[in-house]
């Protein structure tokens, strides 16, 4: 067969794996240089391929390439800019399969959550009715889990790990000093519309007592009044509380804590603060000495505490996503398949991107305590494997040795576009 080249991109947050599944796209096109030829990289995700702004990955060292699993961020950039519908925004459409006939790229990889996966599709049904041969595949990545049809998204598991650690850790901070000093500790974790984030704080704990002694999800109507007596229990009973509250955490009529009022470039509201608004309550209620802290950027980030499951299985769908093209599928996605929660056992399968573009998986109502505020041994048994494992990166001077690019760009061949 003819030897054609490929395309990867990165898009929306990245994750402490998102380049390890990178490592599985490129290592992969470079073991079937009978098929692929050189392998580009969008610049800064979606928005290099509009603007033609290539990184020529073939020139990357293989030691280069192999260190990019076990290095957090987004290698070679990402963003986040949706494409619009195809009748709108036509001619941006036009414009990648115009940059991808002039680089004769005829596989694309699109590393990204439920909003990259319609723009991969979309990419797809027009390059067929533009009669372009384009296999374009999907390749699974967001820390809120909440992709469907795969039993977890890559990118997961190093934040419920990450969280989970974090809550134990504060918490035996917080109970060491609570005779005299801090009641209540609020730990503000991501999770826009799933709570599954904040669902991995409660693995920090499974007796009577143990923290945390709230976990407020997104799925469920905040109730000011019964949080604040949850809250002053668990100081009257333990002597302090600690909670793992989810930035999309909302009133019954779905107002969020601490909607900022404005919007990302994908059209989410932007959140932040609810963990001092939520502790603000706290004082103004209860009148507690509190402290709180955002997770932030460091739960995506903290590669030094990556699952091992999760390194394992982001690798995997990035591999998998090469193999698929090469068989010839088109608008997929590798999704991961759980066969059985003990031992853990899982394998990638292919799931059709129609299924997946531009929904979302929430946390199942069995997966939540009936009083609202914690998980149940349902919950717990699907989420500790995928924090697994420890994949510790290489350690130089006492820090993490990551990947460092040369980040040579292609040349371009076709006029400039303006975004």
């Amino acid at each position: 067969m003819a030897q054609h080249n490929a395309f990867y991109a990165q898009s929306g947050g990245v994750t402490a794996v998102i380049n390890a599944s990178a490592c599985g796209v490129i290592q992969t096109c470079r073991r079937h240089s009978d098929r692929i030829g050189n392998v580009y990289a969008g610049h800064n995700g979606i928005i290099g391929a509009l603007t033609e702004d290539l990184i020529d990955v073939g020139r990357e060292s293989d030691e280069t390439i192999a260190a990019l699993r076990h290095t957090p961020g987004g290698a070679f950039g990402s963003c986040r800019y949706k494409l619009k519908d195809i009748e709108t925004h036509r001619t941006q459409y036009e414009r990648l399969i115009e940059v991808f006939k002039a680089h004769d790229i005829r596989y694309f990889f699109y590393n990204g959550g439920g909003d990259s996966a319609d723009t991969c599709l979309k990419v797809s049904q027009l390059s067929e009715k533009l009669g372009y041969p384009l296999t374009a595949i999907h390749v699974p990545k967001t820390v809120d889990n909440d992709l469907p049809i795969t039993d977890n998204s890559p990118g997961f598991g190093s934040v419920a790990k990450y969280i989970a650690t974090s809550t134990l850790e504060a918490s035996l901070d917080i109970e060491s000093m609570c005779a005299t000093s801090t009641k209540v500790f609020v730990l503000e974790v991501m999770g826009r519309h799933a709570g599954w984030i904040a669902a991995s704080g409660a693995l920090a704990g499974e007796g009577e007592g143990q923290p945390p002694h709230l976990v407020i999800f997104p799925e469920v109507a905040f109730n000011r009044a019964a949080v604040m007596a949850r809250v002053e229990d668990a100081v009257k009973r333990y002597g302090y509380c600690v909670i793992v509250v989810s930035e999309g955490a909302r009133y019954k009529d779905g107002t969020f804590l601490a909607d900022s009022g404005n919007t990302d470039a994908f059209g989410h509201r932007q959140l932040g603060g609810v963990a001092p608004t939520l502790a603000g309550m706290v004082k103004q209620d209860l009148g507690y000495k509190y402290h709180w802290a955002v997770a932030d950027y460091l739960q995506r980030a903290a590669r030094h505490l990556a699952s091992k499951t999760d390194v394992e299985q982001a690798y995997a769908v990035g591999e998998k996503a090469v193999e698929l093209a090469l068989e010839g599928q088109n608008a997929m996605m590798p999704a991961i398949k759980r066969i059985s929660d003990t031992p853990y056992q899982w394998r990638i399968e292919a799931a059709p991107l129609a299924e997946v573009a531009n929904r979302e998986k929430f946390m199942p109502k069995e997966f939540i305590r009936d009083d609202g505020f914690g998980i149940t041994e349902a919950c717990r048994q699907y989420l500790s494997p995928l924090i697994q494992g420890e994949d510790f990166p290489p350690f130089v001077n006492g820090l993490p040795k990551v990947a460092r690019l040369a980040g040579h760009k292609v040349e371009r061949k076709l006029p400039d576009f303006s975004l």
